[in-house]
């Protein structure tokens, strides 16, 4: 078992990041227009590393699967982006959102990661303002905020529900400038299918196009992995269908280790489960807890004729009315973290205090913030004798103004006006804290690959606070990775232009075209969906909200034994010489049930609850996560083994020198 080197600077901390950028070493500019970079990804992370390298002089391919980097998951991104910027005066630093940070992950991060990020927050949102991003302002001009989960200050900026669309729009401006410039090229609708390594040094990859069927070779003084997550390896998730964890896997399997697989958070704000032909879920922006309140009836008798469809919530009184949050973590409320927020309402349906058909579900309410915002609206606008009628019609514009379009989205695919009736929203897969292992200048464990955003582990430790992603992916794009590649590429300003015509190249492109035959070749017994939802559902029932050994061990099993089937009996029609999405498909659910088997192993090994991952065995009297800092406060980065049981574990130990490490409390 080895130990990781993370290349923490030494010194202060507040102190690290000015110290590191003063002292690594830089590029000539004459000698980047002769480097070239290649970017895997184009959502908010790889479109602002690939706009900022290009603006930087270097040459630049980027690589994305779908027709356009705007249709990127980062769309999806509802809620806002956090920054210490302290506009509200409530009492904000960059300590302090270190601190929230750091203890909403559970102490299970870097600390000197998580600062840097704390520290460059400011500087993300004055460049969205100056890119146009829309921001939401107050009366008075200045950029508004609201509330998330886990902190008690307002320091989220977002753009009404749609923030990760209008920052990813500004991204995109970016890179289309580079475009235009000519020192960005994309490469659209290809994806992704091996990391090409040349004396230990990552070269290149291999790619699909995927109108095409081509394959092409790439080569490049350095590659940058900025392709999201692996939620979808629970087959039912809020993320996009098409989100995957190829690029992220293929390197992991040339060399990068891939840290913490099962720290996987799961978001207590999404649309129920409706039915098994569901494909994909739908996320409630965490923003609504600001003006919700989440409840379950009291008595089991009103529960049970709610999901009978004799009672409806609207209808039950006050006094009958279960707050749990609320009452549980009296201190924040509503607005606990999320892997606390999902584990109360997993507790009360578990208790059989569900309110939909299936017992799956929790209210989420607005009629209280109707009323508030309303008298406050009346009373400015001078009528101090409103009925409390008037004020509630006054409040749903308010709310209108906030999160209309969330409001619109609910009711399209539910079907119930949220105006006139409460939420119904249950916990789903989100984000994942996990990702490739990568030292503090972002680089894997293979040189010359560095990894941004999502897909890498660097910030969340075990659970991530709500408008953090947005967060992290455009710190790692705009203001970490084009210092820290630097440090990498000063040594490859002789090395000249990187040649695809090598042995290397060669045999890469062989496995490859192997591995697409290997999958072509299958009896045809079943679709590649079918394999999905079964991998789906082992993940979700053994390695979900709450996990045990047994059923780890079990899930382990049954992946490896799906996993051989897949192989044999796997049915993908079609050519591979042409446009194939099922072939797509099959390569990424060929990846997902090797990382799902690792996933398991990995919170097997994990004999602690932290934060996304609980233990059944490792619980407070109370219900609550028990961590064993004395023997697990590590990162775990498992080296590739083609059998993932088999995976040969390294451990990067974490180390606390300006935060108190001790039991998470929100009550």
């Amino acid at each position: 078992m080895a130990v990781l080197e993370s290349k923490v600077p030494v010194g202060p901390i507040a102190e690290k990041w000015t110290t590191h950028k003063n002292t690594i070493n830089l590029v000539n500019p004459a000698n980047k227009r002769n480097i070239d970079v290649i970017v895997v990804g184009t959502g908010l992370a790889g479109s602002s590393a690939a706009a900022t390298l290009g603006e930087l002089g270097y040459n630049v391919k980027t690589f994305c699967y779908n027709d356009s980097p705007r249709r990127a998951h980062s769309i999806a991104a509802q809620g806002g982006i956090n920054a210490a910027k302290n506009y509200q005066g409530d009492g904000d630093s960059n300590y302090r959102l270190f601190y929230d940070t750091v203890k909403g992950g559970d102490y299970r991060s870097r600390e000197a990661n998580v600062y840097r990020l704390a520290e460059v927050s400011s500087n993300i949102i004055d460049q969205c303002v100056a890119q146009g991003v829309p921001f939401a302002r107050e009366y008075g001009g200045l950029l508004d905020n609201r509330s998330f989960g886990g902190v008690l200050v307002s320091r989220t900026f977002y753009a009404a529900g749609q923030t990760g669309q209008q920052l990813l729009l500004g991204a995109y401006s970016a890179l289309n400038r580079q475009i235009n410039r000519g020192k960005v090229v994309p490469f659209n609708r290809h994806e992704m299918l091996d990391l090409v390594v040349v004396d230990g040094k990552a070269r290149g990859i291999i790619a699909r196009n995927l109108v095409t069927g081509e394959i092409e070779r790439h080569g490049a003084h350095a590659v940058v992995i900025a392709s999201g997550g692996y939620g979808n390896v629970f087959f039912l998730s809020t993320n996009a269908m098409g989100s995957n964890v190829m690029a992220a896997w293929r390197t992991h399997r040339r060399g990068a280790y891939f840290a913490n697989p099962c720290f996987t958070q799961i978001h207590p704000t999404c649309i129920p489960v409706s039915g098994e032909h569901q494909s994909k879920l739908t996320l409630m922006s965490e923003s609504l807890r600001n003006d919700g309140r989440i409840w379950v009836p009291k008595k089991k008798e009103d529960a049970e004729a709610v999901r009978a469809g004799k009672l409806k919530g609207v209808n039950i009184p006050e006094e009958d009315r279960d707050y749990y949050l609320e009452r549980r973590y009296p201190a924040f409320g509503n607005l606990v973290p999320r892997d606390v927020a999902s584990r109360a309402a997993k507790e009360r349906c578990d208790e059989g205090y569900g309110v939909n058909k299936t017992g799956q579900a929790v209210y989420l309410d607005f009629s209280a913030a109707f009323l508030r915002y309303g008298k406050v609206e009346a009373l400015t606008s001078g009528n101090k004798d409103a009925s409390e009628e008037e004020m509630i019609k006054l409040g749903k514009e308010v709310i209108r103004k906030k999160y209309g379009n969330l409001f619109d989205m609910y009711q399209n695919i539910a079907d119930d006006n949220p105006y006139e009736v409460p939420m119904k929203i249950f916990p789903a897969v989100h984000y994942t804290m996990g990702g490739l292992w990568v030292d503090y200048n972002l680089q894997t464990t293979v040189p010359g690959c560095f990894a941004a955003g999502e897909a890498n582990f660097s910030d969340h430790g075990a659970n991530r606070l709500g408008a953090s992603a947005l967060m992290q992916g455009l710190a790692d794009g705009y203001f970490v990775l084009p210092y820290t590649i630097g440090d990498y590429l000063a040594d490859e300003i002789r090395t000249g232009e990187i040649s695809t015509d090598t042995r290397e190249f060669e045999e890469a492109e062989k496995s490859t075209r192997e591995r697409i035959e290997k999958l072509m070749s299958g009896s045809g017994t079943h679709s590649v969906d079918y394999y999905h939802k079964k991998l789906g559902l082992i993940m979700w029932n053994k390695c979900g909200m709450s996990r045990n050994a047994e059923d780890l061990q079990k899930a382990m099993d049954e992946i490896a034994e799906l996993r051989a089937d897949f192989w044999k009996n796997v049915r993908v029609p079609g050519s591979a010489d042409t446009k194939n999405q099922e072939l797509e498909k099959a390569g990424r659910v060929a990846d997902f049930l090797e990382l799902g088997e690792l996933f398991a192993k990995d919170a097997l090994t994990r004999n602690e609850s932290c934060g996304g991952h609980f233990r059944e065995e490792y619980q407070t009297p109370e219900g609550e996560a028990l961590r064993d800092d004395e023997n697990f406060a590590f990162v775990s980065a498992w080296e590739y083994n083609e059998n993932p049981r088999d995976a040969r574990l390294h451990k990067e130990q974490l180390e606390f020198e300006n935060i108190e490490v001790k039991t998470r409390s929100y009550k």
